[in-house]
């Protein structure tokens, strides 16, 4: 199983730098960031200097968007990248949640994420692709060998459909082994019906770690609410699925409808940080079966379970006070047994 590091791209920017560094040599071989440029610095200036100082991590957005730049820019973007640094970003896209809520503006649809994916992907390797209305372009200068893969982050039934079809990697961000093998089923149903090798769609569990000494009462609640914040984020993502579907089409697992009943708003200027109030309705239960709370065997416990459903990478959230702290303990205690 792969491992990677995922932070906000919070000032100072060499510290993002500096904890990316210190996860690569932990054994980490991916980092990502968030991609929301009213609430953090611009992700793709610090994947620069991440990617000049360290040697073989694999940089990219947990999640960009098609919006916040147009398609040519991002594959742009990533294309100089890799250009500089030899095939070492990955690309991972939705629908833009915070990053477009934050500028007064509506999620992107599927439609324009598929045409994205489209564009970024073949640009990217040097290819020709079509921006719309017939005008077709390429990057002259992309090199041979060059290539960019498109990773989808998805919760919902079509967008499950069209990550199997459609994406090289699919992102889910809770690490719950119940939902993670529905939708993992759901993902390579949707790749195998559409002529693909499931096995060609990576699949990435994302969620918030945090390592505890011990399994006493006191550890595991100071573990909880420095991870609360992720119910509330997934429960945005969750919010628009009930207002589509409804709780009781079917479409949307019951596990992830029930928890958000008494959902009452979300502030954006708290989205991803420890200690954010929008998120006292996100329950204990739910903390744990979202993230890994617990000691580091407990931890590693989970990680094999979710490895047998079928998780090629975990991507560890690393918002809260013991980033360092968790970056060691994975590296000392949990990757090695993992991974022996």
């Amino acid at each position: 199983m792969d491992f990677g590091l995922v932070l906000q791209t919070d000032p100072p920017a060499s510290q993002v730098v500096s904890l990316m560094r210190r996860a690569e040599a932990a054994g980490f071989t991916h980092g990502w960031t968030f991609d929301s440029c009213v609430l953090w610095q611009e992700p793709f200036v610090i994947y620069s200097r991440i990617l000049e100082h360290t040697e073989r991590l694999t940089v990219g957005p947990m999640v960009t968007n098609p919006s916040t730049r147009t398609p040519e820019v991002t594959a742009s973007t990533f294309a100089t990248l890799n250009d500089m640094y030899g095939n070492r970003t990955v690309c991972g896209i939705g629908r833009g949640d915070s990053a477009m809520r934050v500028a007064g503006r509506a999620p992107n649809t599927l439609a324009r994420i598929s045409e994205t994916m489209k564009i970024v992907r073949a640009l990217g390797r040097g290819d020709e692709a079509d921006l719309g209305g017939g005008m077709v372009v390429k990057f002259p200068w992309v090199r041979e060998g060059a290539r960019l893969p498109v990773w989808m982050a998805a919760y919902g039934p079509k967008a499950l459909k069209m990550t199997g079809e459609e994406a090289d990697g699919f992102i889910l961000q809770l690490a719950d082994p119940y939902l993670t093998e529905w939708m993992v089923k759901a993902v390579r149903a949707a790749a195998s019906a559409a002529g693909r090798d499931p096995s060609d769609v990576k699949i990435c569990v994302a969620a918030p770690a945090y390592v505890t000494e011990d399994d006493s009462p006191e550890a595991l609640a100071h573990a909880r609410e420095q991870c609360r914040w992720f119910g509330g984020m997934v429960g945005n993502h969750v919010a628009d699925l009930v207002s589509k579907y409804g709780t009781d089409s079917g479409a949307v697992p019951q596990e992830l409808t029930d928890y958000i009943k008494s959902r009452e708003g979300y502030d954006y200027a708290h989205h991803g940080r420890s200690g954010n109030p929008d998120t006292a309705f996100v329950p204990d239960e739910i903390v744990d079966r979202f993230c890994l709370i617990g000691t580091a065997d407990a931890q590693v416990e989970k990680l094999r379970r979710l490895r047998e459903l079928g998780v090629d990478q975990f991507a560890l959230y690393a918002m809260h006070d013991a980033k360092e702290k968790v970056i060691d303990a994975y590296a000392r205690d949990v990757i090695p047994k993992v991974n022996a």
